[in-house]
């Protein structure tokens, strides 16, 4: 280590009290590896069109296209959304987190709108964003992780609050919680 490096040690440990070694093996550890990339993590790859097609066509037990638009279940189960583009394979994406679950690249996805690796917008899987098992989870489990989201999302919140995000939450809270 050279001069400036240890004076400034020496200038530490006397300020703070820290032990002078401490600073010498983080000082060392960070000459050793200031330069090193970190391995990049393996990218998971997104189904293709045709690994689409297939697993909305088994969903609704049909062969093809054409059979698909024709099926009562599927007529139905699609009543309500937004037309879909069934051309594109964003379209195919829609039906995929509609009715068969997460896609892989967008498993544990972090980022705006992301809450416990599932991006509230994209999903309706409200006991995932709460980090719970719908099979276990009380009316209370729900109440005190919507609280414990609440404390971060809230639009009161300065650093962390999202009104969107918060509204969604709020829908998912519902969902769960209110009875008819």
């Amino acid at each position: 280590m050279n001069e400036l490096i240890q004076n400034e040690i020496a200038r530490i440990v006397e300020l703070q009290g820290i032990d002078s070694i401490v600073l010498e093996e983080f000082a060392q550890f960070v000459v050793e590896n200031c330069k090193k990339k970190l391995p990049k993590k393996p990218s998971k790859k997104s189904l293709t069109l045709t690994q689409l097609k297939l697993a909305v066509y088994q969903h609704f037990n049909v062969a093809d296209t054409s059979t698909l638009k024709k099926s009562g279940a599927f007529q139905m189960a699609t009543n309500g959304m937004e037309k879909l583009e069934l051309g594109k394979k964003e379209g195919w994406e829609i039906l995929y987190r509609k009715f068969i679950g997460v896609l892989p690249e967008e498993e544990n996805e972090t980022g705006y709108g992301c809450v416990n690796g599932i991006s509230i917008f994209k999903y309706d899987l409200p006991w995932r964003a709460f980090g719970l098992n719908s099979q276990t989870a009380s009316t209370d489990d729900v109440k005190s992780a919507y609280r414990e989201l609440s404390k971060i999302y809230h639009p009161d919140i300065p650093e962390t609050g999202n009104a969107e995000v918060f509204s969604r939450l709020t829908i998912f809270y519902k969902s769960l919680t209110e009875r008819f």
